[in-house]
Order: structure tokens, then sequence, then C-alpha cells
């Protein structure tokens, strides 16, 4: 029997990506196989260019996509009004009102350093909490000290963690996850891949990415096909119902 690998590219600032792993997570716990299943979080930046929090104090998220796209102010409140509708059918809580603004460059830094301090299950945990620090608590989540905490929250040492992001730790991981991206033809996210053989794009229903999964673990878990003989008849045998 062999391990499936499951890859997630999303961005941290992405309403969509933590709507796609509260489903994808969803699945995965339906799924039969779901102990023989490897998680790998990959990073991807929507605005890699995006100002960081400090440059644009008060200024909410709305006004921000407001400017940056052109959009009347009342025509992303009614966007961001739809997607919080969804996010809360599968039980997130989020608040656009508070959502500051950020580059999440560092963030998905932290994300790297989390896994080389603590494995996969950290790096997971660490993208689920600063997922829930931007979108339902208004955490800043470029500035460094709550990166930090958030990192000592889901139990990694804070010493080490802001050692490591005084550093430039993660900034070559996060870079080679976006070549990766790019190589894949990702051009938006969440995006799913399997194997490196199937790929998902989106925050799909729970029964699609139950699919997923099915198929990737059938791909990779072939049943024994044993060939016959070329030539062979048909010959006296006996079975389950009898001889």
């Amino acid at each position: 029997m062999r391990d499936l690998h499951i890859e997630i590219w999303s961005d941290i600032a992405c309403p969509w990506c933590y709507i796609g792993k509260r489903r994808f997570a969803a699945a995965l716990e339906q799924f039969e196989h779901r102990d023989h299943v490897r998680v790998t979080w990959r990073s991807f930046e929507l605005q890699p260019d995006a100002e960081p929090s400090t440059a644009h104090p008060g200024l909410t998220e709305a006004q921000l996509l407001s400017e940056r796209k052109g959009m009347p102010l009342d025509q992303v409140q009614q966007m961001f009004a739809h997607v919080t509708g969804i996010a809360a059918s599968v039980g997130l809580a989020y608040d656009f009102d508070r959502v500051v603004p950020a580059n999440t460059f560092d963030a998905h830094r932290l994300v790297h350093v989390a896994a080389g301090l603590g494995g996969a299950a950290a790096a997971a945990d660490v993208v689920e909490r600063l997922m829930s620090a931007h979108f339902e608590h208004g955490r800043v989540v470029d500035d460094p000290e709550v990166l930090v905490t958030v990192a000592a929250e889901a139990g990694l040492d804070a010493d080490a963690v802001r050692a490591a992001l005084d550093s430039d730790a993660g900034a070559g991981a996060v870079r080679a996850d976006e070549a990766e991206a790019a190589a894949l033809g990702i051009q938006g996210v969440p995006f799913f891949v399997a194997d490196r053989r199937l790929g998902l794009s989106g925050a799909q229903p729970v029964e699609v990415f139950a699919q997923l999964l099915d198929q990737a673990w059938r791909d990779a878990n072939p049943p024994l096909a044993i060939p016959t003989v070329a030539g062979a008849a048909d010959a006296e045998a006996c079975g389950p119902d009898g001889c």
C-alpha cells in the first residue's frame, strides 16, 4: 500500500483558500484511507508586490480592493458578504470589517519554519491559525510579533521562531513553491495536487474533494491483476460458489 501525497497551494490572504481548506478537511475525514494521506502546504502569493500593512494604516480590505480594482465600494462589500455567508456554512466567521490588508510573504515563511521545527502537522496548524487570525480576528499577519505569537499558540518555541524570522529562513522555500506553481501552470488558488498526477482548482464541494481522493488512491494503489497465459482455454476450477 502506497501513501497518497496531497500538495495544496494557497495564500494566507485568500478567502476561498480557507473555505477550500475546511471542505477538503471534511472530505479527508470521511476518507477510509485518511491515515495514509500526507498533506503538504505550498506557498502562493496572490499579491507578491502587496505593500505591508504599515503602508496603509486604517485602510480596510474593502477600501483597498475598491481602489486597486476600480470597483464601487458597495459592490466590493456585497462580494464580501457573499463570501462571508459561504464561509459561515463551513463554520468560519469571516469579519472583513476587521481584516487588515497585509503582505503575506513572511507568513508563508512561517509555515515553512513551522514545518522545519515541528513537521507537517505543525505547518498545517500554523496555516489554520494564520488564516483564522487574518479573516476572523483582524490580526496583522505581516507583523513579526503576531507571527511569533501565532507560532507559539501552535506549540512552537517562540524564541526559535523569532530567530528564524529575523533571518531569511523559509524564503527560499516560498520562492521554490511559487516556481513549482508556475511550472505546473497554477494561476489561482486554492489548488490541490495529488501525487503530481491529478490537479483540482478552487474551493470545491466536499463531494468533489472526495472524488479526488478516491481517484488518486486508485491510481496510487491499483488492484492486483495477474495476467493469464495467452491461448489457455477455460478449465475446471473451484470458486466461492462451489466447483
